[in-house]
């Protein structure tokens, strides 16, 4: 690309679309597609990438350590609090969780894709939680080894769950056991 677009500037890109900069760095442009509903780090020698409208860039100067202080407190803030796109099973699309007490009269159904949602944030929780221990700096090494245990604990109790996971990279893992 022969430009250097400033932050809203327009482009199109051959397999994203449409997309409009909202960030630049020294080699790449942050780029955020509707089509993604995301944002993608582009390189700015990508040949793949058209300007349709270009906004001025405005010169950068030197970075201040605080300024990189604050971006990797940013982007730590942002993993510990980012609930990942997970999909569901496809044999579970579209289905319904019927709760039946001893009661008939008194049966609860509720969307599968709501209920799944729910353990999904449950286990995003779960993983905050461990982050926080292991890099809480009040807790000596046998403690977290302590609650970490507790976690995994935890985690063996919810992988009643994982056949809802379409893929197992995102389902719950508890202690294994090896014979010996």
């Amino acid at each position: 690309m022969e430009h250097n677009l400033g932050i809203g500037s327009r482009v199109e890109h051959l397999h994203f679309g449409r997309g409009v900069v909202v960030d630049t760095a020294s080699d790449f442009y942050i780029i955020w597609f509707k089509s993604q509903q995301d944002t993608k780090n582009i390189s700015k020698d990508f040949a793949g990438i058209k300007a349709l409208e270009i906004a001025e860039a405005e010169p950068q100067g030197p970075i201040a350590i605080a300024d990189i202080e604050q971006a990797l407190h940013n982007i730590l803030d942002q993993r510990l609090h980012d609930t990942q796109m997970v999909p569901m099973a496809q044999k579970w699309k579209r289905g319904t969780l019927v709760l039946k007490p001893g009661d008939n009269s008194l049966s609860k159904e509720i969307p599968i894709d709501t209920f799944f949602h729910k353990i999904v944030m449950v286990r995003d929780k779960i993983r905050v939680m461990e982050q926080k221990i292991n890099a809480h700096k009040g807790l000596d090494d046998a403690d977290k080894v302590e609650l970490q245990q507790y976690i995994t604990g935890v985690y063996g109790s919810l992988t009643t769950f994982n056949v809802m996971f379409k893929e197992t990279i995102h389902q719950f893992k508890g202690a294994s056991v090896k014979e010996g």
